[in-house]
Protein backbone atom coordinates (compact mmCIF):
# COMPACT_ATOMS: atom_id res chain seq x y z
CA UNK A 1 0.00 0.00 0.00
CA UNK A 2 1.23 3.46 -0.82
CA UNK A 3 1.26 5.95 1.67
CA UNK A 4 -0.05 9.24 1.96
CA UNK A 5 0.36 12.16 4.09
CA UNK A 6 -3.20 12.88 4.51
CA UNK A 7 -3.63 16.76 3.62
CA UNK A 8 -0.13 18.17 5.21
CA UNK A 9 -0.47 21.30 6.58
CA UNK A 10 1.57 23.15 3.90
CA UNK A 11 2.26 23.03 0.61
CA UNK A 12 6.02 23.07 0.97
CA UNK A 13 6.77 23.65 -2.57
CA UNK A 14 5.48 27.84 -0.91
CA UNK A 15 7.65 28.18 1.37
CA UNK A 16 11.13 30.05 1.15
CA UNK A 17 13.29 28.15 3.49
CA UNK A 18 15.33 25.53 3.36
CA UNK A 19 13.17 22.85 0.98
CA UNK A 20 15.18 19.90 1.60
CA UNK A 21 15.10 19.80 5.13
CA UNK A 22 11.40 21.05 5.26
CA UNK A 23 11.18 18.05 3.24
CA UNK A 24 12.98 15.77 5.55
CA UNK A 25 11.20 16.86 8.66
CA UNK A 26 7.32 16.77 6.61
CA UNK A 27 8.03 12.89 5.87
CA UNK A 28 9.94 12.47 9.34
CA UNK A 29 7.23 13.23 11.33
CA UNK A 30 4.58 11.47 9.22
CA UNK A 31 6.35 8.51 9.62
CA UNK A 32 6.82 8.97 13.60
CA UNK A 33 3.42 10.47 14.24
CA UNK A 34 2.44 6.99 11.91
CA UNK A 35 0.42 9.35 9.34
CA UNK A 36 2.48 7.01 7.36
CA UNK A 37 2.28 3.61 9.20
CA UNK A 38 5.17 0.97 8.57
CA UNK A 39 5.61 -1.45 5.69
CA UNK A 40 3.90 1.62 3.74
CA UNK A 41 5.41 2.36 0.40
CA UNK A 42 6.98 6.16 0.03
CA UNK A 43 6.05 6.72 -3.84
CA UNK A 44 7.98 9.92 -5.03
CA UNK A 45 5.37 10.96 -7.77
CA UNK A 46 2.86 10.92 -5.12
CA UNK A 47 4.35 12.44 -2.04
CA UNK A 48 6.34 15.23 -4.33
CA UNK A 49 2.32 16.19 -5.64
CA UNK A 50 1.24 16.10 -1.80
CA UNK A 51 4.04 18.41 -0.79
CA UNK A 52 4.24 20.21 -3.85
CA UNK A 53 7.59 20.29 -4.53
CA UNK A 54 9.85 17.83 -7.27
CA UNK A 55 11.22 14.77 -7.44
CA UNK A 56 14.21 15.49 -6.36
CA UNK A 57 13.46 16.77 -2.48
CA UNK A 58 11.27 13.92 -1.80
CA UNK A 59 13.95 11.74 -3.30
CA UNK A 60 16.83 13.18 -1.22
CA UNK A 61 14.69 13.13 2.03
CA UNK A 62 14.05 9.36 1.51
CA UNK A 63 18.09 8.80 1.31
CA UNK A 64 18.18 10.89 4.40
CA UNK A 65 15.50 8.88 6.27
CA UNK A 66 16.83 5.44 5.04
CA UNK A 67 19.93 6.34 6.62
CA UNK A 68 18.36 6.93 9.84
CA UNK A 69 16.71 4.00 9.82
CA UNK A 70 12.64 5.37 9.34
CA UNK A 71 12.67 3.99 5.42
CA UNK A 72 14.15 0.84 4.36
CA UNK A 73 14.53 0.37 0.38
CA UNK A 74 14.37 -3.15 -1.00
CA UNK A 75 14.96 -3.85 -4.84
CA UNK A 76 11.27 -5.54 -4.91
CA UNK A 77 9.27 -2.44 -3.56
CA UNK A 78 11.74 0.09 -3.66
CA UNK A 79 11.24 2.64 -0.40
CA UNK A 80 8.75 2.08 2.43
CA UNK A 81 8.22 2.85 6.22
CA UNK A 82 10.65 0.76 8.22
CA UNK A 83 8.54 -2.61 9.67
CA UNK A 84 10.72 -3.76 12.69
CA UNK A 85 10.61 -7.72 13.11
CA UNK A 86 9.12 -8.12 16.86
CA UNK A 87 13.11 -9.31 17.46
CA UNK A 88 14.74 -5.95 15.92
CA UNK A 89 11.81 -3.62 18.06
CA UNK A 90 12.80 -5.91 21.42
CA UNK A 91 16.41 -5.17 21.30
CA UNK A 92 16.35 -1.57 19.87
CA UNK A 93 14.34 -0.63 22.78
CA UNK A 94 16.83 -2.48 25.29
CA UNK A 95 19.82 -0.74 23.92
CA UNK A 96 17.35 2.61 24.24
CA UNK A 97 17.35 1.78 27.57
CA UNK A 98 20.77 1.24 28.33
CA UNK A 99 22.05 4.27 26.82
CA UNK A 100 19.49 6.74 28.40
CA UNK A 101 20.75 5.37 31.55
CA UNK A 102 24.65 5.78 30.91
CA UNK A 103 23.16 9.73 29.15
CA UNK A 104 21.18 10.38 32.70
CA UNK A 105 24.35 9.09 34.69
CA UNK A 106 26.94 11.90 33.32
CA UNK A 107 24.17 14.35 33.53
CA UNK A 108 24.30 14.21 37.02
CA UNK A 109 27.71 13.76 36.97
CA UNK A 110 28.30 17.28 35.32
CA UNK A 111 25.05 19.03 36.25
CA UNK A 112 25.57 21.77 33.83
CA UNK A 113 22.71 24.56 35.63
CA UNK A 114 21.66 25.74 32.17
CA UNK A 115 20.59 22.85 30.24
CA UNK A 116 19.21 21.81 33.92
CA UNK A 117 16.99 25.09 34.05
CA UNK A 118 15.97 24.27 30.46
CA UNK A 119 14.87 20.63 31.42
CA UNK A 120 12.89 22.13 34.03
CA UNK A 121 11.09 24.82 31.67
CA UNK A 122 9.85 21.52 29.33
CA UNK A 123 8.97 19.63 32.51
CA UNK A 124 6.73 21.88 33.72
CA UNK A 125 5.02 22.98 30.42
CA UNK A 126 4.36 18.87 30.14
CA UNK A 127 3.17 18.38 33.38
CA UNK A 128 0.91 21.84 32.93
CA UNK A 129 -0.44 20.25 29.75
CA UNK A 130 -1.25 17.07 31.49
CA UNK A 131 -2.81 18.79 34.17
CA UNK A 132 -4.84 20.44 31.61
CA UNK A 133 -5.88 17.64 29.22
CA UNK A 134 -3.95 19.43 26.18
CA UNK A 135 -2.27 16.00 25.13
CA UNK A 136 -2.36 17.11 21.93
CA UNK A 137 1.07 19.32 23.34
CA UNK A 138 2.72 16.29 25.27
CA UNK A 139 4.25 14.59 21.73
CA UNK A 140 6.75 17.65 21.22
CA UNK A 141 7.08 18.21 25.04
CA UNK A 142 8.58 14.85 25.16
CA UNK A 143 11.05 15.21 22.32
CA UNK A 144 11.99 18.49 23.52
CA UNK A 145 12.66 16.90 27.40
CA UNK A 146 14.82 14.23 25.90
CA UNK A 147 16.39 16.29 23.78
CA UNK A 148 17.82 18.61 26.88
CA UNK A 149 18.16 15.39 28.48
CA UNK A 150 20.66 14.19 25.95
CA UNK A 151 22.55 17.80 25.97
CA UNK A 152 23.18 17.22 29.98
CA UNK A 153 25.10 14.84 29.05
CA UNK A 154 27.48 16.45 27.47
CA UNK A 155 28.80 13.70 25.08
CA UNK A 156 28.20 14.10 21.68
CA UNK A 157 29.02 10.86 20.31
CA UNK A 158 25.86 9.47 22.63
CA UNK A 159 23.51 12.53 21.84
CA UNK A 160 23.70 11.34 18.21
CA UNK A 161 23.31 7.57 19.32
CA UNK A 162 20.12 8.32 21.77
CA UNK A 163 18.38 10.87 18.74
CA UNK A 164 18.78 7.80 16.39
CA UNK A 165 17.18 5.53 18.95
CA UNK A 166 14.78 7.88 20.14
CA UNK A 167 13.29 8.41 16.17
CA UNK A 168 12.93 4.30 15.82
CA UNK A 169 11.14 4.05 19.32
CA UNK A 170 8.99 6.43 18.68
CA UNK A 171 7.40 4.30 15.94
CA UNK A 172 6.84 1.54 18.74
CA UNK A 173 5.22 3.47 21.47
CA UNK A 174 3.36 6.49 21.45
CA UNK A 175 1.14 6.81 25.00
CA UNK A 176 -2.02 7.96 24.32
CA UNK A 177 -4.20 7.25 27.36
CA UNK A 178 -4.00 10.09 30.03
CA UNK A 179 -2.73 7.59 32.85
CA UNK A 180 0.17 6.88 31.08
CA UNK A 181 1.15 10.20 29.94
CA UNK A 182 0.72 11.58 33.39
CA UNK A 183 2.73 8.51 34.63
CA UNK A 184 5.38 9.32 32.03
CA UNK A 185 5.86 12.97 33.05
CA UNK A 186 6.15 11.81 36.94
CA UNK A 187 9.05 9.51 35.64
CA UNK A 188 10.58 12.72 34.05
CA UNK A 189 10.17 14.31 36.82
CA UNK A 190 11.83 11.69 39.36
CA UNK A 191 15.09 11.54 36.69
CA UNK A 192 15.50 15.26 36.71
CA UNK A 193 15.31 15.22 40.71
CA UNK A 194 17.83 12.55 40.55
CA UNK A 195 20.33 14.46 38.17
CA UNK A 196 20.12 17.90 40.08
CA UNK A 197 20.96 16.20 43.00
CA UNK A 198 23.87 14.69 41.73
CA UNK A 199 22.65 11.10 41.92
CA UNK A 200 23.87 9.25 39.22
CA UNK A 201 22.99 5.87 40.43
CA UNK A 202 19.03 7.12 40.74
CA UNK A 203 19.31 8.90 37.57
CA UNK A 204 20.70 5.99 35.48
CA UNK A 205 18.06 3.39 36.87
CA UNK A 206 15.22 6.18 36.24
CA UNK A 207 16.05 6.87 32.74
CA UNK A 208 16.63 3.22 31.98
CA UNK A 209 13.31 1.83 33.52
CA UNK A 210 11.27 4.56 31.98
CA UNK A 211 12.37 3.28 28.67
CA UNK A 212 11.55 0.06 29.23
CA UNK A 213 8.49 0.79 31.41
CA UNK A 214 7.46 3.03 28.54
CA UNK A 215 7.52 -0.11 26.33
CA UNK A 216 6.35 -2.50 28.02
CA UNK A 217 3.14 -2.49 26.66
CA UNK A 218 4.71 -3.16 23.19
CA UNK A 219 6.70 -5.68 24.58
CA UNK A 220 3.92 -7.50 26.07
CA UNK A 221 2.60 -8.27 22.50
CA UNK A 222 5.68 -10.28 21.07
CA UNK A 223 5.73 -13.25 19.85
CA UNK A 224 9.35 -13.37 20.99
CA UNK A 225 10.86 -14.26 24.37
CA UNK A 226 11.88 -11.54 26.87
CA UNK A 227 12.83 -10.35 30.25
CA UNK A 228 10.97 -8.57 32.91
CA UNK A 229 10.52 -4.70 31.70
CA UNK A 230 13.29 -3.41 33.68
CA UNK A 231 16.70 -2.82 32.68
CA UNK A 232 19.48 -0.84 34.98
CA UNK A 233 21.82 0.91 32.96
CA UNK A 234 25.23 -0.18 33.92
CA UNK A 235 27.18 -0.42 37.23
CA UNK A 236 23.58 -0.14 38.50
CA UNK A 237 22.50 -2.25 41.02
CA UNK A 238 18.90 -3.94 40.55
CA UNK A 239 15.95 -2.44 42.70
CA UNK A 240 14.76 -4.35 46.12
CA UNK A 241 12.18 -2.68 46.91
CA UNK A 242 9.83 -3.36 43.83
CA UNK A 243 9.91 -3.58 40.35
CA UNK A 244 7.17 0.08 40.21
CA UNK A 245 9.19 3.31 39.18
CA UNK A 246 11.13 5.16 41.92
CA UNK A 247 10.13 8.26 39.87
CA UNK A 248 7.85 10.11 43.07
CA UNK A 249 4.07 11.26 41.46
CA UNK A 250 4.78 15.02 41.57
CA UNK A 251 4.26 17.00 38.60
CA UNK A 252 6.52 19.51 38.62
CA UNK A 253 10.11 20.02 39.78
CA UNK A 254 11.52 23.13 40.74
CA UNK A 255 14.31 24.85 39.11
CA UNK A 256 17.79 23.82 39.25
CA UNK A 257 19.82 26.67 41.86
CA UNK A 258 22.19 28.73 39.56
Amino acid sequence: MAGRLENPKRRLGDDYLSLHDRVIEELRQAILSRRLKPGERLVEGRLAEELGVSRNPVREAIRVLTSEGLVEVTARRGASVLAMTDEEARETIEVRALLEGQNARLAARRRDQDILARIAAVLNKGSEAVATKRYDLLSDLNQQFHHELAAAGRNRVLSDLLKRLRERTAMLFAPTDPERQARTWDEHAGILRAIIAGDERAAATLAAEHVMRAGADFLSTLQVPHESPSLEAPSVQPSKASGKSRASHATTAGQPKK
